[in-house]
């Protein structure tokens, strides 16, 4: 397919009627993976608590199990909701098929939510290309995958590459497979839940003074909403957050998520933070000018002209 990121400019990535980047809205998703456990009614739940929220996306994991499950575990038992099944036969049973995903394509539409997914095989990237998704996922674990990557690559969509679990010279060969003008890069720490000691937020600025020209995001597995808040405060462009209809549910990952009512108050404080954060510009706000006739007593050698479009006074001495 033709990209569309040759018309942009060279930080921002396009995603569905969205572009990630610098000056943009942060662009929320809402990773559902397999925390629907399989039942069609639990991911359009989550997926009503995404739009809820606010989300802009919500992302899903998709896998050929028979390539993705080593051939050694697949007759190993295990104890499973629906009773005790190989780990090959509970694979398939979190697994949606083409169908399913129909029904999960044709449900986001009628929310307004744009939805993608991780594929963790070759397989599953032309599986998803059925659906025209806006954009594809790298999870941290397929970084090293060579083969996935240029696939993805060849799809000519945004791709949105977690870092976790991976040293900087593995994170600059992806990017070289991968392209750096496709590409969305997240700091993420694969640990579930991860330790606040070992989220390491500051490797968001490593990123991006070591890849100017790519947004930077982060896609957290903390407990608590608080440092991804500051991820954001970081300069994070993208955030995505395990979302779950319940912590106390069965599945690897529902402990390291956030329930709909977090996920409305991360949203929110999201857009009070990228707010907050103008542009580092120093500015005299119209709304100073009564403290400050009240309060100053000094008024020093300014020079003041007023800028009509953003209401505030620049100040020069």
């Amino acid at each position: 397919m033709t990209s569309p990121l040759a018309s942009l400019p060279s930080n921002l990535r396009p995603v569905g009627s969205r572009h990630i980047g610098n000056g943009q809205p942060v662009y929320v998703t809402g990773e559902i993976g397999i925390n629907h456990n399989g039942d069609l009614e639990n991911a359009f739940a989550l997926i009503d608590a995404a739009v809820a929220a606010g989300c802009d996306a919500v992302k899903f994991q998709k896998r050929t199990p028979e390539i993705c499950t080593p051939r050694d575990q697949w007759e190993i038992e295990r104890d499973t909701p629906w009773g005790r099944m190989t780990y090959i036969d509970y694979r398939h049973r979190v697994e949606f098929d083409e169908a399913g995903y129909r029904s999960i394509d044709a449900y986001c539409r009628k929310r307004g939510i744009d939805w993608f997914a991780s594929p963790w095989d070759v397989e599953s990237v032309a599986f998803l290309e059925k659906f025209d998704v806006p954009a594809h996922k790298v999870a941290s674990a397929c970084l090293t995958d060579d083969d996935l990557l240029r696939a993805l690559r060849a799809t000519g969509r945004t791709v949105i590459l977690s870092t976790g679990m991976s040293t900087p010279r593995q994170i600059r060969h992806a990017v070289e497979v991968l392209g750096s003008d496709n590409i969305v890069l997240c700091h993420a720490t694969s640990t579930y839940p991860a330790k606040h000691e070992e989220l390491n937020l500051r490797m968001i600025n490593t990123l991006q003074n070591e890849y100017p020209n790519v947004p930077v995001g982060y896609s957290g597995h903390e407990v608590g909403l608080q440092t991804t808040l500051a991820a954001v405060a970081l300069g994070a462009v993208f955030v995505e957050r395990h979302i779950t209809l319940d912590r106390a549910m069965w599945g690897s990952d529902q402990a390291a998520s956030v329930e709909s009512t977090g996920l409305e108050r991360l949203v929110r404080d999201i857009r009070i933070i990228e707010t907050s954060l103008g542009d580092g510009v120093k500015k005299v706000y119209e709304g100073e000018l009564g403290p400050m006739k009240k309060l100053r007593r000094v008024a020093g050698v300014v020079a003041e002209t007023e800028d009509a479009e953003s209401g505030a006074v620049s100040a020069s001495v």
